[in-house]
């Protein structure tokens, strides 16, 4: 039997990289599993720029050796910590570098399994072997949380994806493609078609698409009353970048509040002269019913007051963004989902980011519902791996290991509780 490790992280992104640096960083004994920045490379057009700022989009070492200021001015590359937007392809870079630095022995192999065990967890990889491990840490990024409208349930791949699906775009030259939503997501997609010779139109639930505003030189007055963090400007923001322990204590409705209104995924502000006025769109529409008819999608959207319209289209594209939902993640089976307490179908979480099921623990977007919008950033990636490290150093070195059935201060698992 391979040897039990003490922990074990699925995902090398943002967060399952910085947790492991940090754990090497505590003499933590521990196996990472994922491709580097897989999401990163794999889920966003490959020409985007970041909408967060640069000094809210690094991955964290112990000692904050290798920032993302640091990496760019090591390369020689572009770099403001705000006002400049950060290109895909270089954070995809820093990410690889920060890997290769930090996070050597990184193990790019696929969990296919992940069992409970007496002493912890039994990981199933796609190669065959098992690598048993006492806590084990769920980093995934947003790839299986993919949300398309259910109107698109039964249209066939080759006329409907989602915006995850699309890297490049270079297939659809010369076709119409309606593109569906009006945050980052579907937003990213659009002017990235027309530039590939593509004929889109972006359909849009709202009156309007919102973006975030442009960074603009402030007095220090507008930085008292609406400060900086990591998210952008605004008390709420630095609450939520300040305060996530506090956060994690409030009532669980304010919480979940909070995570559903601060910060949608509304389009970064480089975005707006690309689309307004270039792009056509459709605002303030819903789709009612979409048909497959002579090999292309025919789509009936109902408008505001009332009226209906009809667009025809070769391609659609789910620019609708992703929905956490632990049911979604393949290699979490009913032996560890029937335990797991959740609301929303997100997992409540300890002041640890343990959840439930004892040993278990999720961080990024997962762990919005319990510690903040924050969560949803790369920014968060900094907490989540200084809080969990300290606990795990603390409670490995006491041998504190609990194992069995959830602890009853969890109260009765509630999977897709609300």
């Amino acid at each position: 039997m391979t040897e039990i490790v003490d922990v074990a992280i699925i995902g090398a992104g943002p967060y399952g990289l910085s947790i492991a640096a940090h754990l090497a960083g505590q003499n933590v004994d521990f196996r990472i599993f994922g491709s580097p920045m897989h999401t990163w490379r794999t889920s966003m057009p490959e020409s985007m720029v970041l909408k967060s700022e640069g000094n809210g989009s690094d991955i964290y070492d112990p000692a904050g050796e290798l920032t993302l200021a640091r990496f760019c001015a090591d390369r020689g590359l572009p770099y403001k910590d705000i006002g400049f937007p950060i290109p895909l392809s270089t954070f995809i870079t820093y990410g690889i570098a920060f890997q290769q630095r930090f996070v050597p022995r990184l193990e790019d192999r696929l969990v296919t399994q992940v069992r409970p065990t007496s002493y912890g967890f039994d990981i199933y990889l796609d190669d065959g072997e098992v690598a048993p491990a006492r806590r084990l840490i769920v980093a995934a990024g947003i790839r299986s949380y993919e949300y398309s409208p259910p109107e698109f349930a039964d249209l066939p791949p080759e006329l409907a994806t989602h915006s995850a699906r699309h890297v490049r775009v270079d297939q659809f030259a010369e076709r119409e493609v309606a593109v569906i939503g009006g945050g980052a997501s579907a937003v990213n997609l659009a002017p990235v078609l027309m530039q590939a010779g593509a004929r889109p139109i972006l359909i849009a639930r709202r009156p309007l698409i919102d973006y975030c505003g442009p960074p603009n030189e402030r007095t220090l007055l507008d930085r008292i009353r609406e400060p900086e963090s990591g998210l952008g400007t605004g008390w709420r923001s630095w609450a939520c970048c300040a305060m996530p322990s506090v956060f994690h204590a409030m009532p669980e409705a304010f919480r979940l509040m909070i995570v559903r209104k601060h910060l949608p995924a509304a389009p970064g502000w480089t975005l707006q002269p690309q689309v307004d006025g270039i792009v056509p769109t459709v605002v303030g529409a819903t789709i009612a019913r979409a048909d497959a008819v002579g090999g292309r999608v025919r789509l009936e959207l109902d408008l505001l007051g009332g009226k209906k319209r009809i667009l025809t289209a070769d391609h659609v594209i789910a620019g609708t963004g992703y929905r956490v939902d632990m049911r979604r993640l393949a290699f979490l089976g009913p032996e560890v989902l029937d335990r797991l307490d959740c609301v929303n179908r997100t997992p409540r979480l300890s002041r640890c980011f343990e959840s439930s099921v004892p040993g278990l623990y999720f961080v990024g977007t997962a762990a919005a519902n319990s510690f903040g919008p924050m969560m949803r950033f790369a920014y968060g990636a900094g907490f989540a791996s200084r809080q969990i490290s300290r606990h795990l150093a603390r409670t490995l070195a006491r041998g504190n290991v609990r194992t069995g059935a959830a602890s009853s201060s969890w109260g009765k698992p509630t999977l897709a509780g609300t």
